[in-house]
């Protein structure tokens, strides 16, 4: 993976029109010669197969070996690759109910070559469970993990279902899941894709009487699959939300981890003014990271807090109150749109996050979204820049109020003239100089080291002993200062305001 920045983004959702040539269009806007040509080092698409617009806004693949025609085909893909490193998911927990392996089940039932696939009831707990286990297992949302269905033959089941009832667990484990896994991950190389993100993997092995989440058998299973990939020469991005000190042991096992204690973390630092807990953290975090401050999903609050069920011996980065205050800063700042868009006032709701755009969270404030960006460009790691937050955007209340699911908030359409007037704001303009600096200065290729007290924290990259960029801020006043060897002996002062 290049030491550069990464763009995250949907196909259709950055000038995209949904005529099939979607792809063309990325391509072309990131091509040299484009609006955005030569930013990125590489692209994390998120679903691009059929259907990008299920019951999870393509976490829910009807085929994950098939590019949604609306976008375009895997000929696009292969030649986006040619441009610059591409990046995809493999969903690894579940597939659409919709898919044409469901419906051969549902209409054959156990008679089914796919019966195996699908996950039941019986299959972890082929005992019976009882409401001790079933309240045993770690749940992201409200009720239980499970959905009586009844097949198309007419036999009834209970299967397994994380997230929604249209997305149907996968047994991982039997062959007919490791068919499939393996066939998303033979259709990506064989495209030119040499990165994926491992999605909803937490929740990939069940075990009865346990939490059925990041167990040492999740472990085992992230460290096989990732053999795989690896032997077609794909990296593995692992995607947790989770107590900080999980993302540590996961480091140690995978190519990549999400650094994602660091959104929050520095929301707490301008809400707060203190440097403290975030320099804790970069003193402890993994330098194989990917360092984000939004994504597709909401902004993790469960990767600084305490550990569910264990508050004394695990504690969390920052204490209970203060990560209370913290979501309700957000709210404040967003002008209580967040509000609407997190928790019980929205469907397909996940417990642990906040919808929010990252710019709206920090009250538009653009010293302070500039401030942010460039405390993410300067930590050890891979930077990723969400396309939303590219073009420093605001909530979609328009959105949320047709679709009703909280996270749309974060997922606004833009189309090109949208693009193209957002390149203008003065914001935008900074974030990209930021995004140049990052990618092309030499001392980010060096040595990294981290100083500072309670108020103030200073970033500071060398290498050869010529080359250095450090970051310096003040939590408090705001004072800041970004400057960097200009390879002729001298220093360039970077301009904020």
């Amino acid at each position: 993976m290049k030491n550069q920045v990464q763009l995250i983004t949907y196909v259709d959702r950055l000038g995209g029109r949904l005529d099939g040539r979607d792809l063309q269009r990325l391509r072309a806007l990131l091509a040299p010669g484009g609006a955005l040509g030569g930013l990125f080092g590489g692209v994390h698409l998120l679903p691009f197969f059929h259907a990008i617009d299920g019951a999870d806004a393509g976490f829910d693949p009807i085929d994950h070996t098939r590019v949604d025609p609306r976008l375009g085909d895997w000929t696009d893909i292969k030649a986006l690759t040619e441009v610059m490193d591409v990046m995809g998911d493999v969903i690894v927990n579940h597939m659409s109910s919709a898919s044409p392996q469901f419906l051969d089940y549902s209409a054959r039932g156990d008679a089914s070559p796919y019966a195996g696939l699908f996950l039941s009831l019986d299959a972890v707990f082929p005992q019976g469970a009882s409401e001790a286990d079933l309240l045993a297992v770690y749940r992201p949302r409200p009720g239980l993990p499970l959905s009586t269905v009844t097949l198309q033959n007419g036999q009834k089941k209970i299967l397994w279902t994380t997230f929604t009832a249209a997305q149907i667990d996968i047994a991982v484990h039997h062959p007919q899941g490791r068919a499939y896994l393996d066939s998303i991950l033979q259709t990506f190389a064989g495209n030119g894709v040499r990165m994926v993100r491992l999605d909803a993997v937490g929740y990939a092995i069940k075990k009865a009487g346990a939490s059925c989440f990041m167990m040492p058998q999740t472990f085992d299973f992230i460290a096989e699959f990732a053999g795989r990939a690896r032997a077609l020469g794909i990296e593995v991005l692992v995607e947790i939300h989770a107590h900080y000190r999980r993302q540590i042991e996961i480091a140690a096992r995978v190519d990549w981890v999400y650094d994602f204690a660091l959104p929050p973390l520095i929301l707490h630092a301008f809400f707060f003014g203190t440097a403290a807990p975030l320099r804790r953290w970069i003193a402890l975090r993994p330098s194989n990271a990917l360092t984000v401050l939004d994504t597709h999903d909401g902004i993790g609050i469960i990767d600084i807090g305490a550990e569910a069920g264990d508050r004394e011996r695990q504690p969390g980065l920052v204490p209970p109150a203060e990560l209370d205050a913290l979501v309700e800063r957000i709210h404040l700042n967003s002008g209580g749109t967040s509000r609407q868009a997190t928790g019980a006032a929205a469907s397909n709701l996940d417990l642990y996050q906040v919808n929010c755009s990252y710019y709206d969270a920090l009250g538009r404030d653009d010293t302070r979204y500039l401030l942010a960006r460039a405390l993410q460009f300067f930590l050890p790691g891979v930077p990723q820049v969400y396309y939303v937050g590219l073009l420093a955007g605001h909530n979609d209340m328009a959105l949320l109020a047709r679709s009703g699911v909280g996270r749309d908030i974060n997922r606004h359409r833009y189309d090109e003239a949208e693009i193209a007037a957002d390149l203008q704001r003065p914001v935008v303009l900074r974030l990209l100089a930021l995004i140049r600096l990052r990618n092309s200065h030499p001392a980010f290729g060096g040595s990294f080291d981290c100083s500072g007290d309670d108020q103030d924290l200073t970033l500071r990259w060398r290498a050869d002993g010529v080359h250095e960029a450090s970051l310096h801020v003040n939590f408090q006043t705001l004072e800041h200062q970004l400057r960097c060897s200009d390879g002729q002996g001298g220093w360039q002062q970077w301009p904020w305001d």
